[in-house]
């Protein structure tokens, strides 16, 4: 790490926002020194990305000052922030899926009306960005079909080509497999050490340990407290986070396994474009247990999850749940049945399947569920009912802020996922799929989803668990089964997992002695 100079790179002073009711930044105080990794962070709602969006020019303070390089700057728009040096990468990316990474990078800064001078000069310029930045990244490709870690390279070199010596990055890991993330370390240290000052906003401290040299923390739109990295630990930074002690490992009893209540048989599915993703997988769900599904992302977890959910059909096999078959090649399942019949699923996607977001929160707390009686009277939906329970729900699972009626779009990501976990785990199923059931949510959040799904099981609940997060996998799964490439390559018991063992697994090289039992079923 360099040695800061006189004048921080970047300074906020007393910055305070309010959204209504809603205090989101309560005069905060925050130095950045140059040349540094500096982590923020807090729970969802926290303020963190508010006051990141204060910085960028998406939202104006109504109180403070923000000084960059020693120098009071008015940070009006985007503009404003990049033109004095600032970069954000979103954490949901600001790409046109359609054009090439070359057309993204020069959007905006095209450099005057006759594109091909100024698209010559990007080519070379990215080119050199790419090999002093290892940002390589095929500029010539359609940005859609690119990965998204490959993508997130996009966002950056787009900053950087704008001159952004200050690179502010919001959840940056929130959608990538760990070899992605690691990857993504390694650029940050290698810009930090050509002295760019980046701001990390995350909750997982895990990054902030690995990759951060200052932490400040945020804690219901006030700033708490801020670290040198290497002089605090992940158990303060979560008591700092919550204002209590937090378990960083979900405590659990052995499972007792019951009866079989889901069983998949030599499932096979196709994605739109007729490429099978889930190939010949079979493997059974106990009523009492967590089977853990690991894998890079993009290994067919996905399909896999929505063919049992009803959502995908199958080219071949079956679905059978509580010992009846539900789905087959010649006959597809239907997702209100499956629901009916004991079947609830937390997609990975809450934006694109488990919400609608226009919707207000009480809206989309019963979506699914909108014809059980208990929310109708007589042909009309009872309003009232539903305010109340989505009320309980919100106070159950600490969604923030707890306003029934406010616009589902309104809330931060972790607080949209709680809200998609209550309405499902609310309604008692005896089966739960679910994927990604931390993705963008804090760590106090974890802490309580986890004990969610451990009290599920231990109430006799039958769990399907797909995450990209092997520490999740560890400590929640009593069995692990890891896909690779549209198959079920391995099976292991949650307390005797081997890292080495699943990562080898995950790229499809399986110890001989777990791929024999690959796809079978007790």
């Amino acid at each position: 790490m360099k040695e800061p100079t006189a004048a921080p790179a970047i300074e906020l002073r007393g910055i305070d926002k309010r959204f209504g009711n809603v205090h989101a930044n309560r005069s905060i105080d925050l130095r950045v020194a140059h040349g540094t990794v500096h982590g923020i962070v807090g729970e969802n709602g926290a303020g963190k990305s508010t006051l990141m969006s204060i910085l960028y020019g998406f939202y104006q303070a109504d109180d403070g000052e923000i000084l960059i390089n020693g120098r009071p700057t008015v940070v009006r728009n985007s503009a404003a922030a990049i033109a004095a040096g600032i970069g954000m990468v979103h954490q949901h990316f600001m790409l046109v899926e359609t054009f090439s990474v070359l057309e993204n990078v020069v959007l905006g800064a095209e450099g005057g009306a006759l594109l091909a001078p100024g698209k010559a000069r990007a080519r070379t310029e990215l080119a050199h960005l790419a090999r002093e930045y290892a940002l390589e990244v095929d500029i010539d490709a359609t940005v859609g079909d690119l990965p998204v870690g490959q993508q997130q390279r996009v966002e950056i070199l787009k900053a950087l080509y704008r001159g952004a010596e200050i690179l502010v990055l919001d959840e940056p890991t929130g959608a990538l497999t760990p070899p992605e993330a690691d990857h993504l370390f390694r650029i940050l240290r290698l810009l930090r050490d050509q002295g760019k000052t980046i701001i990390l906003i995350t909750h997982k401290l895990r990054e902030i340990m690995a990759v951060t040299d200052v932490v400040s923390v945020m804690r219901q739109g006030a700033m708490v407290a801020h670290r040198r990295t290497a002089e605090t630990s992940m158990e303060e930074l979560a008591e700092l986070m919550v204002g209590r002690k937090v378990l960083l490992r979900v405590e659990k009893t052995p499972a007792r396994p019951g009866r079989e209540v889901l069983r998949v048989e030599h499932l096979r599915v196709a994605d739109g474009y007729g490429v099978e993703r889930v190939k010949d997988v079979s493997l059974s769900v106990h009523a009492g247990e967590i089977v853990g599904i690991a894998g890079v992302s993009g290994n067919g977890q996905s399909e896999l999850l929505e063919a049992i959910a009803g959502i995908r059909p199958l080219a071949d096999g079956r679905v059978v749940l509580n010992g009846q078959p539900v789905a087959t090649r010649r006959r597809g399942s239907d997702p209100r049945k499956l629901r009916h019949l004991g079947l609830a699923h937390v997609p990975e996607d809450r934006h694109r399947m488990g919400l609608i977001l226009p919707f207000e929160a009480c809206e989309s707390a019963i979506l699914g569920y909108q014809d059980d009686p208990r929310f109708n009277i007589g042909p009309f939906l009872d309003y009232r009912t539903i305010v109340a329970d989505t009320a309980v729900k919100m106070g159950a699972f600490d969604v923030r802020p707890s306003d029934p009626h406010l616009r589902t779009a309104s809330f931060s990501g972790g607080n949209q996922q709680k809200i998609v976990l209550a309405r499902e785990i609310e309604h008692d199923p005896d089966v739960l799929l679910v994927g990604q059931p931390t993705r963008g949510v804090d760590i106090g959040a974890i802490e309580a989803i986890h004990r969610r799904l451990i009290a599920m099981r231990d109430a006799g609940k039958a769990v399907l668990l797909v995450s990209v997060e092997l520490d999740e996998i560890h400590m929640l799964a009593d069995r692990i089964l890891v896909m690779s490439n549209g198959s079920i390559v391995g099976e292991v018991a949650g307390d005797a997992v081997d890292e080495g063992q699943l990562g080898l697994m995950m790229a499809g090289i399986a110890p001989a002695a777990s791929a024999a039992g690959a796809g079978t079923m007790p």
